[in-house]
């Protein structure tokens, strides 16, 4: 991998809200993002700071992570209180989808993608910790994280993977034959097939990555994958988890109750569906903390962050977008 180039920030946008966690682009171009009360926003004339705009369009009354605007317009949102819901942005009716799967309640549903046959898939990052609790599936790396799918009509989803580390953000393939998984936990990104003579399998897609992959978003058919980085390499962490459960359990324990402040970096990477790394984009030292997802909207890269009051513009490097 090519050494990680600068990462320029080009504006903070205060949203009125603490945590976006996931930001996402709809038809309109508008930036789509939901915070820790339940209000999802749409933020509009980002590359004119004097013409920015926030606007509430709907609320989950719960707790909105990941995101995914369906061909109709409506939103997608794993909701991390409620499950995996569909909101009608015309009228901000909020529907839910699954709120179970294999007879447990889903505590902490993260990330959605819908494919073009109307199937959904989408990830729960932990069995063992609420999201209020992230850091302490990351220490104890319980391995409960979950890849599962509805399918159209269906009334439960399927489980299809078990035993992530971690499951965080999705992304298709540009011809759907495979799922990206992101294992925040292991510092991986997985491939799950879902056609060909491997359909239903699971194997690394790129290991050992530089930081702790978020959020995946997809910049159109044939763009690059955009890999989040919620944080930097920890080697103490990787000592940790080659630990005996019950130290990783009593780690777990003193870490959520401890104060938390993440690094000081911001960075993404672009990947390509060869599992090559395109882009590795860093900023140290950065005002910006925990860099939980990635999208372009007008020609601007957009990082959203589930620790900040607010979304940054960067600099869109040349050979993307």
């Amino acid at each position: 991998m090519d050494r990680p180039k600068a990462l320029v920030p080009l504006r903070y946008v205060a949203i009125g809200g603490r945590g976006p966690e996931d930001v996402v682009v709809d038809r309109r171009g508008r930036v789509l993002t939901g915070v820790e009360d339940g209000r999802i926003l749409a933020l509009d004339g980002l590359a004119d700071p004097a013409r920015s705009r926030v606007e509430v369009i709907a609320e989950t009354g719960g707790r909105p992570l990941g995101l995914e605007v369906l061909p109709d317009g409506d939103l997608l949102v794993c909701d991390a209180h409620r499950g995996l819901v569909r909101i009608h942005l015309e009228d901000g009716t909020v529907r839910v989808l699954a709120d179970s799967a294999a007879g447990e309640p889903l505590r902490f549903c993260s990330n959605v993608v819908a494919l073009s046959d109307g199937t959904l898939y989408f990830t729960v990052s932990s069995r063992r910790h609420p999201f209020e609790q992230w850091i302490g599936d990351i220490v104890e790396h319980t391995g409960t994280g979950r890849l599962l799918r509805l399918a159209p009509g269906a009334d439960a989803p399927e489980v299809l993977l078990d035993g992530l580390q971690f499951a965080n953000g999705l992304a298709p393939a540009q011809d759907e034959s495979f799922l990206v998984v992101a294992e925040t936990g292991a510092r991986r990104l997985s491939r799950y097939w879902l056609t060909g003579p491997r359909s239903g399998r699971a194997e690394p897609f790129l290991e050992d990555l530089p930081g702790m992959p978020d959020n995946l978003w997809r910049e159109g058919p044939e763009g690059p994958i955009w890999v989040a980085l919620a944080g930097p390499h920890v080697p103490a962490l990787d000592l940790l988890h080659r630990a005996a459960p019950p130290v990783r359990r009593a780690a777990a324990r003193l870490a959520v109750r401890a104060p938390y402040r993440p690094a000081a970096m911001a960075g993404v990477l672009a990947v390509d569906d060869d599992g090559r790394i395109r882009r590795h984009l860093v900023r140290h030292r950065s005002g910006f903390r925990m860099s939980t997802s990635a999208c372009v909207a007008g020609g601007r890269l957009v990082l959203g962050s589930v620790w900040e009051h607010g979304i940054a513009v960067c600099e869109l490097p040349d050979g993307t977008g």
